[in-house]
């Protein structure tokens, strides 16, 4: 492996949703785009926000704030959609997901990253690859893009950005 390719394994977008700082290893991150209009899908779940076209393609776009449990995001200046390359069962789908904002791309080294909470198994943590603690004062949770979705939710999303939606 090359040096630049390791240097990407170490490398995270992180991203704000609410007060809190999440981050993505950029290797997943496929692109940042500025909102555009969002056209709903009928009968999707409520975290899935809809699609937009993105050089021609339909990107299903969801609401990352409503899938970890949070208020619907609320689209200001700085809300942005990270275009994320995903694998579920060794199969690529890009997919869309609301940020409040951007925050940098950090350099982690391994041995600075914390293990994932234990919290018990009744909530979902397995999509949280470990925790980094920036400058001694607030936790960066790393998050395992792969593990968010679960296979019913990603065909579910497949098969929306296969309708055949007039985007605009």
């Amino acid at each position: 492996m090359s040096t630049d390719n390791k240097k990407n394994l170490n490398s995270f977008l992180s991203f704000k949703l609410g007060d809190e700082i999440y981050a993505a290893n950029v290797s997943k991150v496929l692109n940042i785009l500025e909102m555009v209009k969002i056209t709903p899908v009928p009968k999707s779940p409520s975290y899935m926000k809809g699609v937009i076209n993105l050089r021609g393609t339909v990107l299903p776009v969801i609401d990352t704030r409503i899938k970890f449990g949070m208020s619907a995001t609320e689209f200001k200046t700085n809300t942005c959609i990270l275009v994320l390359d995903v694998i579920v069962d060794n199969e690529s789908l890009m997919v869309g997901a609301l940020a409040d904002s951007v925050q940098e791309v950090l350099e982690i080294a391994p041995e600075q990253i914390l293990p994932p909470p234990n919290i018990g198994s009744k909530f979902r943590t397995e999509f949280i690859s470990g925790m980094f603690k920036l400058n001694d004062e607030q936790f960066i949770m790393l998050l395992d893009m792969d593990k968010i979705f679960t296979s019913d939710e990603l065909s579910h999303m497949a098969e929306s950005s296969t309708l055949d939606a007039v985007l605009e």
